[in-house]
C-alpha cells in the first residue's frame, strides 16, 4: 500500500482528496500548510503527495520547490492541486519541480489518471 501525503488549508478539500486516494487503496497522511506539509513529507517520506498552492505560511509553490531541492525528498512525486488555473501558474508550478498541475474543481478521473501515472512502481 502506498503513503500519499496531502496538503491542504481547506477541510472540505482534504476530505474529499484523501477519499480519492484511499478509494485507490492508498494510505493517507495530511498536513495544513505548506510548512507543516514540509516536515511531514520529511519525517514520513510518503510515496506521492498531493499539494494545493493557496495555503498561509508557505504556498504550495514554496513547499514544493523547498522538497524538490532536498536530496531527502527530491525523489517524492508532488501533484498540484489548485484552483490557480492560468497557464503561468501551471508553467510557474512545473518548475518548481511538480510533475502534474490538476486544477479545482478536482475532475477526479483526471486526478486517478494523475496519481497512477505518479506513483513510484515498487
Amino acid at each position: 500500500m502506498a503513503r500519499v501525503l496531502i496538503v491542504d488549508d481547506s477541510p472540505s478539500q482534504l476530505i474529499g482528496l484523501k477519499r480519492i486516494a484511499e478509494k485507490l487503496g492508498h494510505e493517507v497522511i495530511t498536513a495544513e500548510d505548506g510548512s507543516a506539509g514540509v516536515e511531514v513529507a520529511k519525517r514520513e517520506l510518503p510515496d506521492l503527495i498531493l499539494m494545493d498552492v493557496v495555503m498561509p505560511n508557505l504556498n504550495g509553490f514554496q513547499a514544493t520547490r523547498t522538497l524538490a531541492k532536498d536530496p531527502k525528498t527530491s525523489h517524492i512525486p508532488i501533484i498540484l492541486v489548485t484552483t490557480k488555473d492560468q497557464e503561468t501558474d501551471r508553467v510557474w508550478g512545473m518548475r518548481q519541480g511538480a510533475k502534474t498541475y490538476v486544477t479545482k474543481p478536482v475532475d477526479e478521473d483526471e486526478l486517478v489518471k494523475a496519481i497512477n501515472e505518479y506513483m513510484p512502481r515498487s
